[in-house]
């Protein structure tokens, strides 16, 4: 059974950092692509960053390039945002996903439960 686990949401002040952490179990981590996806009160999910099985391959959506750096660690079968110069727009429910195969962005099969991340102004 696949899990994935997120953790290091929280509430901070615009301006500030958060780091997030995915522990993925049950599958062979460091063969599938991994994303980071959010969801604001309204709105639809959307994909924030994504990183192939190597970590050689990542995508950002604009709004968070230059803010945010998704990275893996495939001994600790855990992939991490780095969220930094947060701003009240990026209040959202963070998901981890692990893709289908070994390239993100993709389709994915696996998601985590959410973690609450609020910027407050």
């Amino acid at each position: 059974q696949v899990q994935l686990v997120e953790s290091g949401g929280g509430l901070v002040q615009a301006g500030g950092s958060l780091r997030l952490s995915c522990a993925v179990s049950g599958r062979t981590f460091s063969s599938y692509g991994m994303g980071w996806f959010r969801q604001a009160p309204g709105k639809e999910r959307e994909l924030v960053a994504a990183i192939d099985w190597r970590g050689g391959s990542t995508y950002y959506r604009d709004s968070v390039k230059g803010r945010f750096t998704i990275s893996r660690d495939n001994a600790k079968n855990t992939v991490y945002l780095q969220m930094n110069s947060l701003k009240p727009e990026d209040t959202a429910v963070y998901y981890c996903a692990a893709a289908r195969g070994p390239y993100s962005p993709g389709p994915y099969d696996y998601w985590g439960q959410g973690t609450q991340v609020t910027v407050s102004s």
